[in-house]
């Protein structure tokens, strides 16, 4: 019987989702029922820390031990109950233009005979597969970030659990905005696309939203909060994506540089807004920033079984030899469309259906005759 090497990695940010998809890749790969009609036997490879795996895959001085290991079915048999991703991941670019080590990927490749690449991630470990698809690798990609900025595909790994979380949060700190009758503006992850503050404000009912598709005016969020306060209201819930930013303004920065990918290091609008607030309103305001809580945790129903459905559906193209491709779920049902396409633009917010401006929260009207 032939046999077959797959190798599979998670880059980027970690979320909820990415072990089920990982296990299910295992499980599909090595299925014995589906091996009797393929006539192939496959062996999965993980591949420890994204990108970093391949550029060093017996280990440096961040990981001693080999990067590169055999995965079977009982060891992945749990898997999908865990967040993050148990392989590890990290931002390492091998395109990096100041560093570039993609050549070193593509012996390591060859050197651990790994015929076939899944690469589970979002817009920056996508776009290096794409690339490596374009240098003659096999290579498919699941989508994954808890941003869902990603075209090609209605959803990607993380996003439902990432909401969850911060609908929980929220709601915790009603309790503590209400005895207090305080202002809390909640700051969410979202560079460019701002569906995790427009859906996360939506499930939680929060007051105002703001987001990176719309430039807000801060006169207008003062207007909005005092509107509130006549009205009877004893607290407000802001939320605010991280790259949101008031007219004629820019993106806050956490702190200077960029990463390997080329990307500002957001963070602090949230703060900014609080202080603003409260300043011109002289109601009292807090902000919090809910990071990187938003990746963490279990993973909820629906990325448990998205996770499962990618990951057979990542095997399957493998099996139908049609690489340079992503899984995708687009109008109700699992497909696949090319790695350009995913990496081409973003998935943004479209303002003019989804989003009201003159509210600064979400469309009041849905149909339309």
């Amino acid at each position: 019987m032939e046999k077959r090497r797959i190798g599979v990695l998670t880059g980027g940010g970690d979320c909820a989702g990415l072990n089920p998809a990982i296990k299910w890749v295992v499980k599909t790969a090595l299925d014995d029922r589906l091996r009797k009609t393929r006539k192939i036997e496959y062996e999965v490879l993980g591949i420890r820390d994204g990108w970093k795996g391949l550029i060093y895959p017996e280990g440096d001085d961040d990981f001693l031990g080999p990067r590169i290991l055999t995965l079977t079915e009982e060891m992945v048999r749990t898997w999908d109950r865990y967040g993050g991703t148990n392989l590890g991941t990290s931002r390492t670019n091998p395109f990096d233009p100041k560093n570039d080590r993609s050549q070193i990927v593509l012996e390591n490749l060859e050197r651990y005979r790994i015929d076939y690449l899944v690469a589970i991630g979002g817009e920056d470990t996508l776009g290096v597969a794409n690339k490596l698809y374009r240098q003659g690798v096999k290579v498919v990609g699941i989508p994954k970030t808890i941003d869902k900025d990603l075209s090609g595909t209605d959803y990607t790994l993380g996003f439902e659990t990432a909401l969850n979380v911060i609908t929980e949060e929220i709601d915790r700190l009603r309790t503590t905005a209400g005895s207090h009758k305080r202002i809390f503006v909640v700051e969410t992850m979202g560079r460019h696309a701002g569906w995790l503050a427009l859906e996360g404000g939506e499930s939680s009912g929060a007051y105002i939203i703001l987001i990176p598709e719309y430039d807000f005016e801060m006169e207008r969020v003062y207007e909005l909060v005092l509107e509130g306060r006549r009205k009877g209201t004893r607290y407000d819930i802001i939320v605010v994506a991280e790259g949101a930013k008031p007219k004629g303004g820019s993106e806050i920065l956490k702190e200077e540089g960029v990463d390997s990918f080329g990307h500002k290091i957001l963070g602090g609008i949230g703060e900014y807004l609080a202080k603003e607030i409260m300043k011109s309103t002289g109601i009292e305001t807090r902000s919090i920033t809910l990071s990187h809580l938003q990746r963490g945790g279990a993973p909820c129903a629906y990325d448990r079984r998205m996770g499962r459905y990618f990951g057979i559906a990542a095997v399957d193209l493998i099996v139908n030899e049609d690489f340079g491709k992503m899984v995708s779920y687009r109008n109700g049902r699992i497909t696949s469309v090319g790695l350009e396409e995913a990496v081409g633009k973003l998935n943004l917010v479209d303002v003019e259906t989804q989003y009201d401006t003159e509210r600064y929260n979400g469309r009041r009207t849905i149909l339309k005759y």
